[in-house]
């Protein structure tokens, strides 16, 4: 029940931070140019909480997955007065303000709240910044089926070159069931090959695309218990730990979940002590549900630290945002050639389950949190598609072009339009949501 209301506090924080933050930005465009705001409302209705001051109404609704500003004589359908502080009195460049800041006051946000993220500092992945040198191949995987070899070098995904492990686990990880181009360099020698990322194993509600290439990174051995399992076969603190019965070891969750899974079985365990390898008899004990191996050590993964100055934090923020939002253009061109899965959409649900998740993780992971959907809020409200920011300023656009406004017939066609692409969206990531509810997938017999 705590972990449900956890849950719910910080999906409604993160969503309420968004939406205030919006709409935030077209209140004060409209109140800049001279518009008159009748309500600012977070939620929809019905309102469940309201007070007024001056002009403006300000109320809570009950729905909390939206709120909206109502400016006097935005709509055509609505009598309008002829005051010049009306929304259709303006000028259209006073109208794109007005459109505009709710969207760009979410990408300002993103840009914040991703600085004051980096400024707290954080243990990041030594390989997410390197060149994707493939350091071990996953048996039975994509890659071991397609060649792929420990050294070599991948160059690009479907013609997209990958300079970090970063890159390059983002061009596969949106493309799983999908075949993708994959160019390597080998001794010097560029080689192509088709592969067809699988779900990457844990991630399954999400279908996140893996090979199965990892870098060249091990973890180590951070805390042994004195007389526990891996104190008496031997183990130290700083032990970099290689390979488990010749299973090469990248990660620390990888050396977990094989030592859960093998209580009272030795094992042969390849480490590197002071630079140099030698190998161990390791045997798990059992926990109290006799089930289960441990050995009484703490692995961690490689990391590093980077603690970057308030200058330093804003542009580093700035240079991430905007090659985050490079992807949220290449995933979306993606879903339109078909070449990113529709499964990889989340809503509601999935930002909820997520917001909790982060919260466990703690403040900062929620604010991350907070800062990628952000900006993909703001990017999206952006998009030409009526209904939408992005779809009105589109309409004044042409109609500047054509140098007449549209008629109110033309205008109600293109709404319709935005609005039946808009409910596609709607009902494909509300079905993903339910698709990542076991219970709900269990009543699906198609899946």
């Amino acid at each position: 029940m705590l972990n449900t209301l956890q849950t719910l506090a910080a999906f409604l924080f993160v969503l309420g931070v968004l939406v205030f933050v919006h709409e935030l930005g077209h209140f004060l465009a409209a109140k800049r140019v001279g518009i008159r705001v009748l309500k600012f409302q977070l939620g929809f209705n019905p309102t469940v909480f309201s007070f007024r001051r001056g002009d403006t109404e300000y109320g809570i609704g009950a729905l909390p997955l939206g709120g909206y500003v109502k400016m006097a004589g935005e709509s055509p359908d609505e009598e309008r007065s002829g005051r010049s502080d009306e929304f259709l009195s303006k000028t259209k460049w006073q109208r794109f303000q007005v459109l505009i800041m709710g969207p760009v006051m979410n990408l300002i946000l993103a840009v914040v709240v991703t600085a004051i993220v980096l400024h707290q500092g954080a243990e990041v992945a030594v390989f997410e910044d390197q060149p994707p040198v493939v350091g071990a191949v996953a048996p039975d995987s994509p890659a071991a089926s397609a060649d792929i070899r420990s050294g070599d070098r991948v160059v690009s995904v479907n013609d997209h070159q990958v300079d970090t492990w970063k890159d390059l686990y983002i061009a596969i990880g949106t493309k799983p069931n999908r075949e993708v181009t994959l160019k390597f360099s080998r001794d010097g020698v560029e080689t192509t090959r088709k592969i067809t990322p699988v779900k990457s194993p844990g991630e399954e509600r999400f279908e996140i695309g893996d090979i199965g290439v990892l870098p060249n990174v091990h973890p180590r051995l951070w805390l042994v218990d004195p007389g526990d399992a891996g104190d008496r076969s031997g183990l130290k603190v700083g032990d970099v730990l290689l390979a488990v019965d010749g299973r090469p070891l990248t990660f620390q969750t990888q050396f977990r979940q094989v030592i859960a899974s093998h209580p009272g079985e030795p094992m042969s365990v390849l480490i590197s002590r002071n630079g140099e390898q030698q190998t161990l008899t390791v045997t798990p004990g059992r926990k109290p549900d006799g089930k289960t191996g441990f050995l009484g050590v703490v692995p961690v993964d490689e990391t590093k630290s980077i603690k970057p100055g308030p200058i330093q934090a804003i542009q580093m923020s700035v240079r991430e945002n905007i090659k985050t939002a490079g992807l949220i253009f290449q995933t979306l061109w993606g879903l339109i050639t078909r070449e990113t899965s529709p499964k990889q959409l989340m809503g509601p649900v999935a930002i909820a389950q997520l917001s909790g998740e982060s919260l466990q993780l703690g403040w900062v992971a929620l604010l991350s949190l907070m800062a990628s959907i952000s900006l993909n809020l703001g990017l999206l409200n952006l998009m030409p598609i009526p209904v939408l920011d992005g779809g009105h300023i589109t309409i004044m656009a042409l109609e500047g072009l054509a140098r007449r406004d549209f008629s109110r017939a033309m205008k109600e066609k293109m709404i319709l339009a935005g609005l039946a692409v808009l409910m596609m969206l709607m009902v494909t990531v509300i079905y993903n949501d339910l698709t990542r509810i076991s219970w709900i997938e269990r009543l699906m017999p198609w899946r």
